[in-house]
Protein backbone atom coordinates (compact mmCIF):
# COMPACT_ATOMS: atom_id res chain seq x y z
CA UNK A 1 0.00 0.00 0.00
CA UNK A 2 1.18 3.54 -0.62
CA UNK A 3 -0.53 5.67 2.03
CA UNK A 4 -2.31 5.40 5.35
CA UNK A 5 -4.92 7.73 6.84
CA UNK A 6 -5.99 8.12 10.43
CA UNK A 7 -9.54 9.45 10.77
CA UNK A 8 -10.77 11.22 13.86
CA UNK A 9 -14.10 12.92 14.43
CA UNK A 10 -15.64 15.72 16.39
CA UNK A 11 -18.83 16.04 14.41
CA UNK A 12 -16.99 15.53 11.15
CA UNK A 13 -13.93 13.52 10.29
CA UNK A 14 -10.46 14.94 9.84
CA UNK A 15 -8.06 13.10 7.57
CA UNK A 16 -4.27 13.05 8.11
CA UNK A 17 -1.53 11.36 6.11
CA UNK A 18 0.64 8.73 7.77
CA UNK A 19 3.55 6.52 6.74
CA UNK A 20 3.56 5.03 3.22
CA UNK A 21 3.32 1.30 2.65
CA UNK A 22 4.71 -0.82 -0.17
CA UNK A 23 3.17 -0.87 -3.64
CA UNK A 24 4.41 -2.65 -6.73
CA UNK A 25 4.01 -1.32 -10.25
CA UNK A 26 3.80 -3.35 -13.44
CA UNK A 27 5.49 -2.71 -16.75
CA UNK A 28 2.45 -1.91 -18.86
CA UNK A 29 1.31 1.01 -16.67
CA UNK A 30 3.30 3.54 -14.71
CA UNK A 31 2.31 5.33 -11.54
CA UNK A 32 -0.15 8.11 -12.36
CA UNK A 33 -1.43 6.55 -15.60
CA UNK A 34 -5.07 7.38 -16.36
CA UNK A 35 -7.14 4.41 -17.47
CA UNK A 36 -10.33 6.20 -18.55
CA UNK A 37 -10.56 9.91 -19.27
CA UNK A 38 -13.65 11.94 -18.46
CA UNK A 39 -15.27 13.23 -21.61
CA UNK A 40 -18.22 12.97 -23.93
CA UNK A 41 -16.91 9.70 -25.39
CA UNK A 42 -15.44 7.11 -23.07
CA UNK A 43 -15.73 3.43 -22.29
CA UNK A 44 -16.35 2.59 -18.61
CA UNK A 45 -13.92 0.18 -16.99
CA UNK A 46 -15.02 -2.99 -15.22
CA UNK A 47 -14.05 -3.41 -11.59
CA UNK A 48 -14.60 -6.35 -9.26
CA UNK A 49 -15.07 -5.39 -5.61
CA UNK A 50 -14.31 -8.60 -3.74
CA UNK A 51 -15.71 -9.12 -0.22
CA UNK A 52 -13.51 -7.38 2.32
CA UNK A 53 -12.28 -9.77 5.00
CA UNK A 54 -13.99 -9.12 8.33
CA UNK A 55 -16.24 -6.44 6.84
CA UNK A 56 -19.16 -6.54 9.26
CA UNK A 57 -19.59 -2.78 8.72
CA UNK A 58 -20.37 -3.37 5.00
CA UNK A 59 -17.71 -0.91 3.86
CA UNK A 60 -17.31 -2.81 0.60
CA UNK A 61 -21.03 -2.46 -0.12
CA UNK A 62 -20.78 1.32 0.20
CA UNK A 63 -17.83 1.39 -2.20
CA UNK A 64 -19.62 -0.87 -4.70
CA UNK A 65 -22.71 1.32 -4.64
CA UNK A 66 -20.54 4.38 -5.26
CA UNK A 67 -18.97 2.76 -8.31
CA UNK A 68 -22.42 1.82 -9.63
CA UNK A 69 -23.27 5.54 -9.71
CA UNK A 70 -19.89 6.73 -10.95
CA UNK A 71 -20.56 6.34 -14.71
CA UNK A 72 -16.86 5.65 -15.32
CA UNK A 73 -16.49 2.42 -13.30
CA UNK A 74 -18.85 -0.52 -13.65
CA UNK A 75 -18.88 -3.04 -10.78
CA UNK A 76 -18.99 -6.67 -11.89
CA UNK A 77 -21.81 -8.84 -10.54
CA UNK A 78 -20.37 -10.94 -7.69
CA UNK A 79 -22.19 -14.03 -8.97
CA UNK A 80 -19.73 -14.12 -11.88
CA UNK A 81 -16.56 -13.89 -9.78
CA UNK A 82 -14.16 -16.63 -10.90
CA UNK A 83 -12.47 -17.05 -7.50
CA UNK A 84 -12.99 -16.36 -3.83
CA UNK A 85 -10.27 -14.06 -2.52
CA UNK A 86 -9.09 -15.50 0.77
CA UNK A 87 -5.95 -13.38 1.18
CA UNK A 88 -6.60 -9.71 0.28
CA UNK A 89 -2.87 -8.97 0.48
CA UNK A 90 -1.98 -11.46 -2.25
CA UNK A 91 -2.21 -10.81 -5.97
CA UNK A 92 -5.44 -12.24 -7.38
CA UNK A 93 -5.43 -14.79 -10.21
CA UNK A 94 -5.43 -12.27 -13.05
CA UNK A 95 -5.92 -14.93 -15.74
CA UNK A 96 -9.12 -16.00 -14.03
CA UNK A 97 -10.37 -12.43 -13.72
CA UNK A 98 -9.73 -11.79 -17.40
CA UNK A 99 -12.36 -14.43 -18.22
CA UNK A 100 -15.07 -12.15 -16.76
CA UNK A 101 -13.64 -9.03 -18.43
CA UNK A 102 -12.49 -7.51 -15.16
CA UNK A 103 -9.96 -4.73 -15.64
CA UNK A 104 -9.44 -4.05 -11.95
CA UNK A 105 -9.87 -6.10 -8.79
CA UNK A 106 -10.34 -4.43 -5.41
CA UNK A 107 -9.43 -6.43 -2.31
CA UNK A 108 -9.43 -5.40 1.32
CA UNK A 109 -9.88 -6.20 4.98
CA UNK A 110 -11.55 -4.61 8.00
CA UNK A 111 -10.27 -5.27 11.53
CA UNK A 112 -12.01 -4.11 14.74
CA UNK A 113 -9.96 -2.60 17.56
CA UNK A 114 -12.20 -1.74 20.50
CA UNK A 115 -14.55 1.02 19.39
CA UNK A 116 -12.44 1.64 16.30
CA UNK A 117 -11.84 -0.14 13.02
CA UNK A 118 -8.90 -0.31 10.64
CA UNK A 119 -9.71 -0.79 6.96
CA UNK A 120 -7.27 -1.50 4.12
CA UNK A 121 -7.69 -1.84 0.40
CA UNK A 122 -5.55 -2.81 -2.56
CA UNK A 123 -6.37 -2.08 -6.19
CA UNK A 124 -4.99 -4.53 -8.74
CA UNK A 125 -4.53 -3.97 -12.47
CA UNK A 126 -5.65 -7.18 -14.15
CA UNK A 127 -3.63 -6.44 -17.31
CA UNK A 128 -0.32 -6.41 -15.44
CA UNK A 129 -1.10 -8.14 -12.15
CA UNK A 130 0.35 -5.12 -10.35
CA UNK A 131 -1.03 -3.34 -7.33
CA UNK A 132 -1.60 0.25 -8.46
CA UNK A 133 -3.15 1.78 -5.32
CA UNK A 134 -3.63 1.01 -1.66
CA UNK A 135 -4.48 2.81 1.56
CA UNK A 136 -5.26 2.15 5.20
CA UNK A 137 -7.80 3.99 7.36
CA UNK A 138 -8.43 3.98 11.11
CA UNK A 139 -11.56 5.55 12.53
CA UNK A 140 -14.39 5.14 15.01
CA UNK A 141 -16.59 2.20 14.07
CA UNK A 142 -19.56 4.55 13.75
CA UNK A 143 -17.84 6.25 10.82
CA UNK A 144 -17.38 3.11 8.73
CA UNK A 145 -19.59 4.31 5.87
CA UNK A 146 -17.30 7.25 5.29
CA UNK A 147 -14.36 4.90 4.85
CA UNK A 148 -16.29 3.23 2.04
CA UNK A 149 -16.66 6.62 0.35
CA UNK A 150 -12.98 7.44 0.87
CA UNK A 151 -11.98 4.14 -0.74
CA UNK A 152 -14.27 4.86 -3.69
CA UNK A 153 -12.75 8.33 -4.06
CA UNK A 154 -9.20 6.97 -3.98
CA UNK A 155 -9.98 4.35 -6.64
CA UNK A 156 -11.94 6.82 -8.78
CA UNK A 157 -9.00 9.24 -8.74
CA UNK A 158 -6.46 6.53 -9.53
CA UNK A 159 -8.43 5.22 -12.50
CA UNK A 160 -9.70 8.50 -13.99
CA UNK A 161 -7.15 11.06 -12.84
CA UNK A 162 -10.08 13.18 -11.57
CA UNK A 163 -10.92 14.15 -8.02
CA UNK A 164 -13.40 11.91 -6.28
CA UNK A 165 -16.80 13.15 -5.11
CA UNK A 166 -18.27 10.42 -2.91
CA UNK A 167 -17.01 11.77 0.42
CA UNK A 168 -19.39 14.71 0.33
CA UNK A 169 -22.80 15.73 1.59
CA UNK A 170 -25.93 17.33 0.21
CA UNK A 171 -28.20 19.74 2.05
CA UNK A 172 -31.81 19.77 0.84
CA UNK A 173 -35.41 20.48 1.75
CA UNK A 174 -37.30 17.43 3.02
CA UNK A 175 -41.01 17.60 2.18
CA UNK A 176 -43.84 15.61 3.72
CA UNK A 177 -47.61 15.84 3.75
CA UNK A 178 -50.22 16.67 1.14
CA UNK A 179 -49.60 19.24 -1.53
CA UNK A 180 -51.87 21.73 0.27
CA UNK A 181 -50.22 21.17 3.67
CA UNK A 182 -46.63 20.41 2.78
CA UNK A 183 -44.22 20.41 5.71
CA UNK A 184 -40.68 21.46 4.78
CA UNK A 185 -37.62 20.71 6.89
CA UNK A 186 -33.98 21.41 6.24
CA UNK A 187 -31.96 18.17 6.08
CA UNK A 188 -28.47 16.98 5.20
CA UNK A 189 -27.38 13.58 3.87
CA UNK A 190 -24.43 11.75 2.39
CA UNK A 191 -24.33 12.15 -1.38
CA UNK A 192 -25.73 8.63 -1.79
CA UNK A 193 -28.82 9.46 0.28
CA UNK A 194 -27.70 7.81 3.52
CA UNK A 195 -27.24 9.32 7.00
CA UNK A 196 -30.11 11.79 6.74
CA UNK A 197 -30.14 14.32 9.57
CA UNK A 198 -32.88 16.88 10.05
CA UNK A 199 -31.68 20.39 10.80
CA UNK A 200 -35.00 22.14 11.41
CA UNK A 201 -38.28 20.99 12.92
CA UNK A 202 -40.67 22.05 10.18
CA UNK A 203 -42.42 24.63 12.34
CA UNK A 204 -41.07 27.38 10.11
CA UNK A 205 -40.94 27.25 6.32
CA UNK A 206 -37.42 26.85 4.94
CA UNK A 207 -36.30 27.02 1.31
CA UNK A 208 -33.20 27.04 -0.92
CA UNK A 209 -30.33 26.00 1.37
CA UNK A 210 -26.78 26.58 0.14
CA UNK A 211 -23.50 25.07 1.35
CA UNK A 212 -20.55 27.26 2.24
CA UNK A 213 -17.13 26.52 0.67
CA UNK A 214 -15.95 25.02 3.97
CA UNK A 215 -18.83 22.49 4.09
CA UNK A 216 -19.38 23.57 7.70
CA UNK A 217 -22.02 26.24 7.21
CA UNK A 218 -25.34 26.33 5.40
CA UNK A 219 -27.22 29.46 4.42
CA UNK A 220 -30.96 29.24 3.87
CA UNK A 221 -34.13 31.28 3.84
CA UNK A 222 -36.60 30.85 6.67
CA UNK A 223 -40.00 32.45 6.97
CA UNK A 224 -41.30 33.47 10.39
CA UNK A 225 -44.48 35.54 10.50
CA UNK A 226 -44.21 35.66 6.70
CA UNK A 227 -40.92 37.57 6.95
CA UNK A 228 -38.01 36.05 4.98
CA UNK A 229 -34.80 35.79 6.95
CA UNK A 230 -31.34 34.77 5.83
CA UNK A 231 -30.04 32.28 8.37
CA UNK A 232 -26.60 30.74 8.75
CA UNK A 233 -26.39 27.31 10.39
CA UNK A 234 -23.14 25.81 11.65
CA UNK A 235 -23.49 22.07 11.02
CA UNK A 236 -20.89 21.16 13.63
CA UNK A 237 -22.10 23.23 16.58
CA UNK A 238 -25.75 23.59 15.57
CA UNK A 239 -25.59 27.33 16.19
CA UNK A 240 -27.79 29.59 14.08
CA UNK A 241 -27.55 33.26 13.35
CA UNK A 242 -29.89 35.49 11.38
CA UNK A 243 -27.80 37.76 9.18
CA UNK A 244 -30.68 39.93 8.12
CA UNK A 245 -34.39 40.32 7.47
CA UNK A 246 -35.03 40.98 3.81
CA UNK A 247 -38.72 41.54 3.00
CA UNK A 248 -37.91 41.83 -0.69
CA UNK A 249 -35.70 38.77 -0.99
CA UNK A 250 -36.37 36.72 -4.12
CA UNK A 251 -33.69 34.05 -3.87
CA UNK A 252 -31.49 32.49 -1.21
CA UNK A 253 -27.95 33.79 -0.87
CA UNK A 254 -24.93 32.07 -2.38
CA UNK A 255 -21.53 32.17 -0.69
CA UNK A 256 -18.48 33.71 -2.29
CA UNK A 257 -15.62 31.23 -2.84
CA UNK A 258 -13.78 32.55 0.23
CA UNK A 259 -16.91 32.25 2.36
CA UNK A 260 -16.65 35.86 3.52
CA UNK A 261 -19.62 37.21 1.57
CA UNK A 262 -22.98 36.16 0.25
CA UNK A 263 -24.70 37.38 -2.87
CA UNK A 264 -28.47 37.72 -2.96
CA UNK A 265 -31.35 39.22 -4.91
CA UNK A 266 -33.69 41.82 -3.39
CA UNK A 267 -36.89 43.06 -4.99
CA UNK A 268 -38.20 46.59 -5.03
CA UNK A 269 -41.64 46.79 -6.54
CA UNK A 270 -41.63 45.08 -9.92
CA UNK A 271 -37.84 44.83 -10.19
CA UNK A 272 -35.12 43.00 -8.31
CA UNK A 273 -31.40 43.63 -8.13
CA UNK A 274 -28.29 41.85 -6.92
CA UNK A 275 -26.46 42.73 -3.73
CA UNK A 276 -23.48 41.35 -1.83
CA UNK A 277 -23.25 41.25 1.94
CA UNK A 278 -20.05 41.11 3.96
CA UNK A 279 -20.75 38.52 6.65
CA UNK A 280 -18.53 40.25 9.22
CA UNK A 281 -19.69 43.83 8.87
CA UNK A 282 -23.15 42.99 7.43
CA UNK A 283 -22.62 45.83 4.97
CA UNK A 284 -24.38 45.41 1.62
CA UNK A 285 -23.19 46.53 -1.80
CA UNK A 286 -25.54 46.93 -4.75
CA UNK A 287 -24.34 45.31 -7.97
CA UNK A 288 -27.18 45.91 -10.43
CA UNK A 289 -29.58 48.83 -10.74
CA UNK A 290 -32.38 48.51 -13.24
CA UNK A 291 -36.05 47.85 -13.82
CA UNK A 292 -35.58 44.17 -14.70
CA UNK A 293 -35.70 41.08 -12.49
CA UNK A 294 -32.13 39.99 -11.73
CA UNK A 295 -31.94 36.89 -9.55
CA UNK A 296 -30.33 33.46 -8.93
CA UNK A 297 -26.73 34.71 -8.69
CA UNK A 298 -23.79 32.27 -8.59
CA UNK A 299 -20.07 33.06 -8.18
CA UNK A 300 -17.37 31.67 -10.42
CA UNK A 301 -14.92 29.52 -8.42
CA UNK A 302 -12.23 32.22 -8.59
CA UNK A 303 -14.69 34.81 -7.28
CA UNK A 304 -14.10 37.14 -10.22
CA UNK A 305 -17.44 36.73 -12.04
CA UNK A 306 -21.11 36.19 -11.34
CA UNK A 307 -23.68 34.29 -13.39
CA UNK A 308 -27.32 35.23 -12.89
CA UNK A 309 -30.70 35.14 -14.58
CA UNK A 310 -32.46 38.24 -15.81
CA UNK A 311 -35.43 39.25 -17.94
CA UNK A 312 -33.73 42.49 -19.05
CA UNK A 313 -33.86 41.28 -22.65
CA UNK A 314 -37.57 40.42 -22.51
CA UNK A 315 -37.35 36.78 -21.37
CA UNK A 316 -35.50 34.88 -18.65
CA UNK A 317 -31.91 34.38 -19.81
CA UNK A 318 -28.51 33.86 -18.24
CA UNK A 319 -25.98 36.68 -17.99
CA UNK A 320 -22.41 36.94 -16.72
CA UNK A 321 -20.76 40.02 -15.23
CA UNK A 322 -17.83 41.02 -13.04
CA UNK A 323 -18.21 40.21 -9.34
CA UNK A 324 -17.97 43.94 -8.67
CA UNK A 325 -20.89 44.77 -10.96
CA UNK A 326 -20.87 46.63 -14.25
CA UNK A 327 -21.83 45.57 -17.74
CA UNK A 328 -23.39 42.12 -18.11
CA UNK A 329 -23.26 39.93 -21.21
CA UNK A 330 -25.92 37.46 -22.18
CA UNK A 331 -24.69 33.90 -22.71
CA UNK A 332 -27.89 31.86 -23.30
CA UNK A 333 -29.30 31.99 -26.84
CA UNK A 334 -31.13 28.70 -27.31
CA UNK A 335 -34.88 28.24 -27.56
CA UNK A 336 -36.89 28.93 -24.45
CA UNK A 337 -36.21 30.49 -21.04
CA UNK A 338 -33.07 29.89 -18.98
CA UNK A 339 -32.79 30.07 -15.19
CA UNK A 340 -31.01 28.88 -12.00
CA UNK A 341 -27.39 29.14 -13.22
CA UNK A 342 -24.79 27.32 -11.13
CA UNK A 343 -21.07 27.67 -11.76
CA UNK A 344 -19.00 24.50 -11.80
CA UNK A 345 -16.21 24.24 -9.19
CA UNK A 346 -13.89 23.56 -12.14
CA UNK A 347 -14.84 26.91 -13.66
CA UNK A 348 -15.39 25.42 -17.11
CA UNK A 349 -19.18 25.14 -17.15
CA UNK A 350 -22.37 26.78 -15.94
CA UNK A 351 -25.35 24.52 -15.29
CA UNK A 352 -28.86 25.79 -15.95
CA UNK A 353 -32.56 25.00 -16.17
CA UNK A 354 -34.13 25.54 -19.61
CA UNK A 355 -37.87 25.65 -20.22
CA UNK A 356 -38.87 25.08 -23.85
CA UNK A 357 -41.62 23.21 -25.66
CA UNK A 358 -43.31 22.15 -22.43
CA UNK A 359 -40.13 20.45 -21.19
CA UNK A 360 -37.75 21.44 -18.41
CA UNK A 361 -34.17 20.56 -19.29
CA UNK A 362 -31.09 20.50 -17.10
CA UNK A 363 -28.00 21.39 -19.09
CA UNK A 364 -24.54 22.91 -19.09
CA UNK A 365 -22.73 25.50 -21.20
CA UNK A 366 -19.34 27.19 -21.19
CA UNK A 367 -19.13 30.58 -19.45
CA UNK A 368 -19.14 32.28 -22.84
CA UNK A 369 -22.35 30.46 -23.86
CA UNK A 370 -20.71 27.96 -26.19
CA UNK A 371 -20.82 24.15 -25.97
CA UNK A 372 -24.38 24.08 -24.68
CA UNK A 373 -25.83 20.64 -24.12
CA UNK A 374 -28.93 19.42 -22.33
CA UNK A 375 -28.26 16.52 -19.97
CA UNK A 376 -31.83 15.50 -19.24
CA UNK A 377 -35.36 16.70 -19.97
CA UNK A 378 -38.68 16.10 -18.26
CA UNK A 379 -41.49 17.75 -16.39
CA UNK A 380 -40.41 20.38 -13.86
CA UNK A 381 -36.70 19.65 -13.61
CA UNK A 382 -35.05 22.46 -11.69
CA UNK A 383 -32.17 23.66 -9.56
CA UNK A 384 -28.91 22.01 -10.71
CA UNK A 385 -26.01 21.85 -8.26
CA UNK A 386 -22.52 20.54 -9.05
CA UNK A 387 -20.55 17.75 -7.41
CA UNK A 388 -17.22 18.83 -5.87
CA UNK A 389 -15.32 17.56 -8.94
CA UNK A 390 -17.63 19.24 -11.46
CA UNK A 391 -18.41 16.01 -13.33
CA UNK A 392 -21.91 15.43 -11.95
CA UNK A 393 -24.98 17.46 -11.05
CA UNK A 394 -27.95 16.93 -8.80
CA UNK A 395 -31.35 18.51 -9.42
CA UNK A 396 -34.94 17.94 -8.41
CA UNK A 397 -37.93 16.86 -10.47
CA UNK A 398 -41.56 17.43 -9.52
CA UNK A 399 -44.06 15.29 -11.44
CA UNK A 400 -46.97 17.41 -10.20
CA UNK A 401 -50.32 16.22 -8.96
CA UNK A 402 -50.39 14.77 -5.47
CA UNK A 403 -46.83 13.51 -5.84
CA UNK A 404 -43.90 15.59 -4.72
CA UNK A 405 -40.38 16.40 -5.90
CA UNK A 406 -37.46 13.98 -5.81
CA UNK A 407 -33.72 14.44 -6.25
CA UNK A 408 -31.76 12.98 -9.15
CA UNK A 409 -28.11 12.79 -10.10
CA UNK A 410 -26.62 12.82 -13.61
CA UNK A 411 -23.18 13.18 -15.17
CA UNK A 412 -22.48 16.31 -17.21
CA UNK A 413 -22.09 14.27 -20.40
CA UNK A 414 -25.62 12.84 -20.24
CA UNK A 415 -24.60 9.18 -20.03
CA UNK A 416 -26.53 8.27 -16.90
CA UNK A 417 -29.19 9.47 -14.47
CA UNK A 418 -29.97 8.02 -11.05
CA UNK A 419 -32.54 8.81 -8.36
CA UNK A 420 -31.05 9.79 -5.01
CA UNK A 421 -33.01 7.99 -2.27
CA UNK A 422 -34.58 10.24 0.36
CA UNK A 423 -37.07 9.44 3.15
CA UNK A 424 -39.84 11.48 1.51
CA UNK A 425 -40.19 14.15 -1.11
CA UNK A 426 -37.09 16.31 -1.53
CA UNK A 427 -36.16 19.52 -3.32
CA UNK A 428 -33.56 22.28 -3.54
CA UNK A 429 -30.38 20.18 -3.24
CA UNK A 430 -27.05 21.90 -2.66
CA UNK A 431 -24.00 19.67 -3.10
CA UNK A 432 -21.24 20.55 -0.68
CA UNK A 433 -17.48 20.27 -1.17
CA UNK A 434 -15.45 17.24 -0.18
CA UNK A 435 -15.39 16.80 3.57
CA UNK A 436 -12.12 17.55 5.31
Amino acid sequence: MNRSFVLTRRSLLACAAAAPLAMTLGRAHAAGDVYVRAGANFTPVNIAVTPFAGDDAKIGAVTTNDFAHSIFLTPINPTSFPEAVTNPDARPNVDAWKTVNAQFVLTGRVAPAGDKITAQFRLWDVATGAQIAGQQYTTDAANARRVGHLIADAVFTRVTGEKGFFDSRVVFVDETGSKEKRRKRLAVMDMDGANVKYLTTGDTLVVTPRFSPSAQTVAYMSFKDNEPRVTLLDLESGQRQVVGNFPGMTFAPHFSPDGQRVILSLSDGSSSNLYTMDLKSRATTRLTDGSSIDTSPSYSPDGQQIAFESDRGGTQQIYVMSAGGGDARRISFGDGRYSTPAWSPRGDLIAFTRQAGGQFGIGVMAPDGSKERVITEGYLNEGPTFAPNGLFVMFFRDPGGESGPKIFMADIFGHGEFPVPTPGYASDPSWGPLMS
